[in-house]
């Protein structure tokens, strides 16, 4: 069960990631009728917070869950000897 779960947490953090970077690329900046219909709109701040601020927090945890889970790996390996 741990192991569905953590699949279906890479699953939406890469989906999330992903859909903010290309969010970027998506938009016509110089163009307010292509954004401001979507999600947060009709202001480009709006819609970039709507659309990319969920992928940086999904980045942000993820390098967390990184970070913590090395942690571990180094703490454990410490305590085995390095075997």
């Amino acid at each position: 069960m741990k192991r569905v779960a953590l699949v279906a947490w890479l699953v939406v953090t890469a989906y999330l990631i992903v859909r903010a970077i290309v969010e970027l690329f998506a938009i016509d900046y110089s163009d307010p009728s292509s954004y401001q219909h979507d999600w947060g709109g009709p202001s480009l701040a709006g819609v970039l917070l709507v659309h990319c601020l969920p992928g940086v927090i999904a980045a942000v945890i993820a390098g967390i869950a990184l970070r913590r889970y090395r942690q571990s790996r180094v703490g454990a390996a410490a305590e085995d000897g390095g075997r």
